[in-house]
């Protein structure tokens, strides 16, 4: 079975389990459409929290481009797993989250509009956190 059926599956396990494993290949972009319908996955908001986890993950642009675009047509319910994603992966270390707003801030200027629009909701969401882990300076 692929990612893909995986993720069309009527399990929520396994939804979880294809978007954790499509995230790694999110610079493909036949990933992206399958991505984005997991993390608004209407089943279970764990799919949508472990999805956006595993893509904000990866720490690039890709990955953050996805969640972005999904948080700008996330509903309420959705906005809050995603940023709960969104504290667990730039809440620990200053670097991490450094880089999340500096990624967030220059994907609010993407031409896709969804995706801009998207960008400066993360931003806003990033602001907000204080990491655990600050640098010795």
């Amino acid at each position: 079975m692929t990612l893909r059926e995986l993720g069309r599956s009527d399990d929520w396990r396994d939804r979880a389990d294809a978007g954790h494993g499509l995230a790694g290949l999110a610079e493909m972009p036949e990933a992206v459409d399958p991505l984005l319908e997991l993390v608004l996955d209407t089943g279970d908001t764990y799919v949508t929290r472990r999805t956006a986890e595993a893509l904000l993950r990866r720490k690039d642009k890709t990955g953050l481009a996805i969640v972005a675009s999904a948080l700008a047509a996330a509903d309420d319910n959705h906005a809050d797993w995603i940023h709960t994603a969104v504290v667990d992966v730039f809440g620990i270390f200053w670097n991490d989250l450094d880089e999340g707003l500096r990624l967030s801030e220059e994907l609010s200027g993407d031409a896709d509009d969804r995706v801009a629009r998207g960008a400066r909701r993360l931003h806003e969401s990033l602001s907000h956190i204080d990491p655990v882990l600050r640098s010795a300076k």
